[in-house]
């Protein structure tokens, strides 16, 4: 008596779903549903693969290592330091080289600076990319600051940053 009552309960709950009872023989798979799963995985792995090689791969060879006597490094900046003075400015490369640039005579005057810096970066053993630091005084005219530091763009000197001073 329980089991047929069971039974149209079953019956009644699949009726009710729309399916058909499952026969007495046990349940059935129903294989339309798991195809879909199956097809719906395939193409989140196809999606989500990562085809295309790594980018941070070059093929080259690498020297061995060596050991270095020294180490290299970025060089110390060189300092110049630019003062004013009644007839114009005084330019000092370092605490050595002094050079007077007067109003007057400015061209020259940047001449004789320019083969004093050749002379302090060839005894430094320096390189025009080799930073140069620039120190103004705060009297210094606009000018005169100006165009040392376009003599020394001009001359190949890229590194070239100031000092900010109060």
């Amino acid at each position: 008596m329980e089991t047929a009552a069971s039974e149209s309960i079953h019956r009644d709950v699949f009726d009710r779903l729309g399916r058909r009872a499952p026969s007495r023989g046990g349940y059935a798979l129903r294989m339309a549903p798991m195809i879909d799963m199956i097809f719906l995985l395939l193409i989140f792995f196809l999606v989500t693969a990562k085809w295309r090689p790594q980018e941070d791969f070059l093929p080259f060879q690498l020297p061995a290592a060596q050991a270095q006597n020294g180490v290299l490094g970025r060089p110390e900046a060189m300092e110049i330091y630019i003062s004013a003075t009644a007839s114009g400015c005084e330019i000092r490369i370092g605490e050595l080289h002094p050079v007077q640039i007067d109003n007057a005579t400015i061209d020259a005057n940047l001449a004789v600076l320019m083969e004093k810096m050749n002379e302090c970066m060839l005894a430094q053993k320096r390189f025009a990319g080799d930073p140069v630091e620039i120190i103004c005084g705060p009297d210094v005219k606009w000018e005169h600051l100006a165009r040392i530091y376009n003599l020394f763009f001009g001359a190949g000197l890229t590194d070239i940053t100031f000092r900010m001073t109060e």
